[in-house]
């Protein structure tokens, strides 16, 4: 598969910029071809460009979520047979049959693990596809762990970023931005293996969500989260 043509297309679509690296540098290291977007709309359209060998979705997105692009994909003849495997935090026997009714082929729990990530491209895509690669059959804890803190360091060097945005949407009173980024900071929590980032997030998603915001509240909950991310970046840097 040296010809660049001839590579294994995967389009990745998530609104988490810690996944999407996270599959991006994983799959070039399989000389795999990558598209990566943002959102269920822009994912359609570059699924039709690209027409990908298989395509990782994730489910919860803002604007246009994965169950509405798969839904659009499934009806259109010329990539309705491109395999999708959902990505997802949320893995109960409901949700689960609710996206497989959907069209799709593979659910991921996340965190994502790298055994996970293979067994699923052997699954879909064959063996063949990774023959010129190292064997699969199994997985050492520190290669996992590996991953994690790949997805770690990255999330903590974007949350300077992040944090700068959610100072000015609350001077601003920014709701649809600041839920954005509490959407966006949900996943990546999801996907970092640290559940009350999430919880935090998700709280604070909801609360934006309401009629009437009570940004005094909200200040202090986006305060305590941005605490919450320094207890992760200093255990992180202990760590290492």
């Amino acid at each position: 598969m040296d010809d660049y043509s001839d590579k294994i297309k995967i389009l990745v679509v998530d609104d988490s910029d810690a996944v999407r690296y996270l599959l991006k540098r994983f799959f070039v290291d399989y000389n795999f071809e990558v598209i990566t977007c943002i959102d269920g709309l822009e994912g359609i359209q570059r699924t039709v460009q690209f027409r990908p060998n298989i395509i990782f979705l994730d489910l919860m997105m803002p604007n246009f979520d994965g169950i509405k692009m798969l839904k659009v994909l499934k009806v259109l003849d010329e990539v309705k047979h491109i395999p999708v495997v959902i990505i997802s935090s949320n893995t109960d026997q409901k949700n689960v049959l609710s996206v497989i009714e959907a069209g799709a082929d593979l659910v991921l729990c996340k965190p994502l693990s790298k055994e996970a990530i293979l067994k699923t491209i052997k699954e879909i895509l064959g063996e063949d596809v990774l023959k010129q690669e190292r064997k699969m059959d199994t997985f050492s804890e520190v290669e996992n762990d590996e991953i994690q803190l790949q997805l770690k360091k990255f999330f903590i060097e974007s949350f300077a970023f992040k944090k700068e945005g959610i100072l000015n949407c609350i001077k601003t009173k920014n709701i649809p931005l600041l839920k954005a980024l509490m959407h966006e900071i949900k996943g990546a929590g999801s996907s970092v293996g640290a559940k009350s980032l999430t919880e935090k997030s998700d709280n604070l998603e909801k609360i934006l969500s309401t009629n009437i915001v009570d940004w005094y509240a909200v200040t202090l909950k986006c305060e305590d989260l941005i605490l919450e991310v320094d207890k992760i970046e200093t255990k992180y840097n202990k760590g290492n």
